[in-house]
């Protein structure tokens, strides 16, 4: 039978501990892009619908992510189903709005975990919404952070982050400016573009760390140039895409930089087959999303509900017929 979990049940069963060591051992393994193809997109008046979809080479669940959206509505709806591998069974239909949020957030941490100088950090958040609240708490439950503090145009935006982040442990700044923000920060974490998508962060000293995760269509700016300039390598979690449908990546080809021979995949680094650059680097991490954290994570969850007996059982399935 297949059991549903909605978004109540898939916040309840989540945890970032856990979903961050399922993330690991799946970027354990070489990039596969017959086992994870590049994601695709359908475009309508005002509409699109993006599949990210993955056979894990472990004989985890398989399965997609569907996104429908309508950005002139600001609406959108995620939908993940798994299948069992053996018996091509849909086991599980999950609610993907949390998820989406979760393995963002999560496989920023074990990117920055893997990049960022060792010991306590002090973190620089542009943005203020519940993506960047959510970097900050996966990255405070695999690092000791010294101090946070963030940037958004909106002071009570930023007000409010310190209050709902505030029993987390680190002390919370706010910061008038992305500059003020970044300043003596380690890693920045941006989560947030600006409304005409000009990039919201120009510049960063050496040795920082940029986990960048708001720009991922062509029309979308987060990065300036002069930081993919700066920057001693890239890493993606999924590198043409990266390359090639970012707004940042594009508008600093048409820059004339060539940062080919600096951008790996994030795979590659937590396996360790790329090694990070000196303390003193600047080091950007590029995320679009993929099927590799969706499926990871969603399995993660089922597994947990399972254990706690949460969800719900459908009275119908999708039965399997012979080939």
């Amino acid at each position: 039978m297949t059991t549903f979990l909605t978004d109540a049940d898939v916040r309840a069963v989540f945890d970032w501990r856990e979903a961050i060591a399922a993330l690991r051992s799946a970027y354990a393994a070489p990039p596969d892009e017959a086992r994870f193809p590049p994601r695709t997109m359908a475009r309508g008046e005002g509409l699109w619908l993006r599949t990210l979809s993955g056979v894990p080479g472990d004989g985890s669940p398989m399965g997609a992510k569907l996104i429908a959206a309508s950005p002139r509505n600001r609406r959108a709806s995620y939908l993940i189903p798994l299948f069992d591998q053996e018996t091509v069974e849909l086991r599980t239909l999950l609610d993907g709005n949390s998820i989406t949020g979760f393995r963002t957030a999560a496989t920023s941490a074990l990117a920055a975990d893997a990049l960022a100088p060792v010991g306590p950090l002090r973190v620089a958040v542009i943005g203020s919404g519940f993506e960047a609240q959510h970097h900050v708490r996966a990255l405070a439950a695999i690092r000791e952070l010294s101090s946070v503090t963030v940037h958004s145009p909106n002071p009570a935006s930023r007000t409010r982050f310190t209050e709902q982040l505030g029993s987390l442990g680190p002390p919370l700044h706010t910061a008038d400016s992305a500059s003020a923000a970044v300043e003596g920060a380690r890693l920045v974490l941006c989560a947030a573009r600006s409304r005409d998508e000009s990039p919201t962060l120009r510049e960063v000293p050496p040795g920082t760390t940029v986990v960048s995760i708001g720009s991922t269509l062509p029309e979308q700016r987060e990065l300036d140039t002069e930081v993919i300039r700066n920057a001693e390598l890239i890493v993606a979690d999924m590198v043409h895409e990266v390359a090639h449908e970012t707004g940042d990546l594009i508008a600093a080809k048409e820059a004339g930089i060539d940062f080919a021979g600096k951008l790996v995949a994030l795979a590659d680094v937590v396996s360790g087959r790329v090694s990070p650059p000196d303390a003193d680097a600047v080091v950007v991490y590029k995320s679009v999303g993929s099927a590799v954290q969706d499926l990871a994570v969603a399995a993660m969850c089922a597994r947990r509900a399972a254990e706690l007996s949460l969800g719900t059982t459908l009275p119908v399935t999708v039965c399997p017929v012979a080939k």
